[in-house]
């Protein structure tokens, strides 16, 4: 199919010429957007809404880590951490312009640690095979505290330094959208799945749908429908089955966001061992210092979850053990929560096919196909058995996966990448940057700072209007820019000049601009903890 431009008005026309999709994928998020790519590259009819902004839940919480999961290689699940290195390796040459090596170093305070975390990571190098990104290799105590100048030097004996990916996801998710509209995709943002249609053999052969921005309604019809919305799976199964049991048990991770004073450098720490049996990860990122995660079960869902008092305290301590200076409360810029869907076993039965330990795949009596689980490192290959899935379910004809070999929307060659100087720098726009600077010449008022703590441009939020479907002050805020998850305090102050630009292409009034600076504030003071007396930490 020939390319849609990626406009919101665009996408929508597609809804009234288009009287039956192929596939039909309901969320936005990293699965969600991985599967319309790869259908709409086999050549499908597809369509993907998301009743939220892409990326708006977990795929833009994540730790921002491309990785195989070195944790997996203590529980033996050497096929699930083969498979995520491999799509680590795919990823890194499919989005060179998001996707980069990140050297990581895990500290060792004792000679034991040395031995045990060193045989770990050599097999994890061995198994990424083709794919690797550095060997890994031992610091003596010298380097680590030269490489990592912040490190708690009582008897430290050295560290293991190893190498993994790191990414930005949010982009990384705009991008793949862009690249599905290329391939002929449909993708719309603020549609919101009401329902689904069945046929007078009761098998799913569409959805209802709502436009939250204008309240239009759509009946869709859709050869298949597959239901990839992360945690909120079940709302959809329940639309299909209203009885059914549960797939998913949510559970939410926490992250805060430190000055880069605390992390100097560009070597991140890896803390395998928590007094509570987590991974913590302390990663330099965007120019400051990403902290996390936790592992909390949680009943109540939600596209805002907020980081619990003793979430923020766990991160702080256990990092502030391995840092001459621990971090307290008022050194956080910013804190968020992301949800995770994980499976829930008992319910895996019958029908459900479970591809492998990180993802499951099921396919309802009704034909609804359901995508959980799983990680960001691996959304492509859970895009291609989604499809392939679809394939099936659908009698759709059976074309290949294209996925493996093609290019994201702004690949270019890493060497063709100017050096990241800073958050607002313009690398990670890849191909897109040329046109973006040629934005700020042509309109010489664009080149302004939105915040002098900050490189990002008046150009970046009109681009993000006028090419990536940003439809809110949040939208530029949290994820075309990422200023909302770096430091809290600048993207209110910047809000205000935002929400006046995105107005004027928007063709929006006054009214408009009050009620999304307001929106965009209540939202804000969640990702600003509550300041508490200084953490405790206890030595090594």
């Amino acid at each position: 199919m020939a390319a849609i431009p990626f406009t919101r008005e665009a996408m929508l026309r597609q809804l009234s010429e288009v009287p039956e999709w192929d596939v039909l994928v309901i969320g936005g998020g990293s699965t969600g957007l991985g599967t319309a790519l790869d259908a709409a590259s086999r050549g499908y009819k597809t369509l993907l809404l998301e009743q939220s902004d892409f990326a708006k839940g977990t795929s833009s919480r994540s730790t921002k880590l491309v990785h195989g999961g070195v944790r997996y290689l203590a529980q033996g699940n050497i096929r699930l951490v083969f498979e995520a290195l491999r799509e680590r390796g795919i990823l890194l040459l499919n989005a060179p312009h998001v996707v980069s090596v990140q050297p990581f170093v895990i500290l060792c305070y004792s000679w034991w640690q040395r031995f045990f975390y060193g045989i770990g990571l050599t097999l994890y190098d061995f198994l990424a095979g083709r794919y690797s990104l550095g060997r890994t290799a031992w610091w003596s105590r010298k380097t680590v505290l030269e490489r990592m100048p912040t490190a708690k030097p009582e008897n430290l004996k050295g560290g293991i330094v190893y190498y993994d990916g790191q990414f930005d996801d949010a982009r990384l998710a705009l991008n793949i959208a862009q690249t599905c509209a290329e391939q002929g995709g449909t993708v719309l943002n603020y549609v919101r799945v009401t329902g689904l249609t069945k046929d007078a053999n009761r098998k799913v052969n569409g959805v209802e749908a709502l436009d939250l921005e204008t309240a239009q309604p759509y009946t869709l019809r859709a050869r298949a429908v597959v239901n990839a919305t992360g945690v909120y799976v079940d709302d959809i199964l329940q639309l299909d089955q209203p009885d059914r049991k549960p797939l998913v048990m949510p559970s939410q991770g926490v992250h805060v966001v430190l000055d880069k004073s605390f992390l100097p450098g560009g070597t991140a720490l890896m803390i395998p061992k928590t007094p509570d049996g987590r991974v913590l990860f302390a990663i330099p990122w965007q120019g400051h210092v990403l902290v996390g995660t936790t592992d909390t079960p949680l009943h109540q869902l939600s596209l805002e979850p907020v980081a619990l008092d003793a979430e923020i305290d766990f991160i702080l301590q256990t990092a502030g053990a391995y840092l001459q200076q621990p971090p307290t409360r008022q050194d956080v810029l910013s804190v968020f929560a992301g949800l995770r869907p994980l499976a829930a076993p008992d319910s895996l039965t019958g029908n459900t096919k479970e591809i492998s330990r990180s993802h499951k795949l099921l396919v309802a009596p009704s034909g609804l196909i359901t995508i959980t689980g799983g990680k960001w490192t691996t959304y492509r290959q859970m895009a291609e058995d989604t499809v392939n899935a679809a394939i099936r379910v659908a009698g759709l004809p059976a074309i290949p996966c294209l996925t493996e070999k093609l290019p994201i929307h702004g690949a270019i060659p890493a060497s063709s990448i100017p050096a990241a100087d800073g958050p607002g720098e313009l690398a990670r726009y890849g191909s897109d940057a040329a046109a973006l600077q040629a934005l700020m010449q042509t309109e010489p008022e664009l080149a302004q700072k939105l915040h002098p703590d900050f490189s990002y441009t008046l150009a970046q939020v009109v681009w993000a209007v006028r090419h990536e479907m940003a439809r809110t002050v949040e939208d530029v805020l949290a994820r075309r820019l990422r200023v909302l998850f770096l430091d809290a305090r600048a993207a209110l102050a910047m809000a205000p000049a935002v929400a006046a630009l995105m107005a004027r292409e928007l063709n929006r009034d006054e009214a408009w601009q009050r009620e999304q600076v307001a929106a965009f504030e209540r939202l804000a003071r969640h990702y600003l903890p509550q300041p508490a007396e200084k953490t405790v930490v206890q030595a090594l």
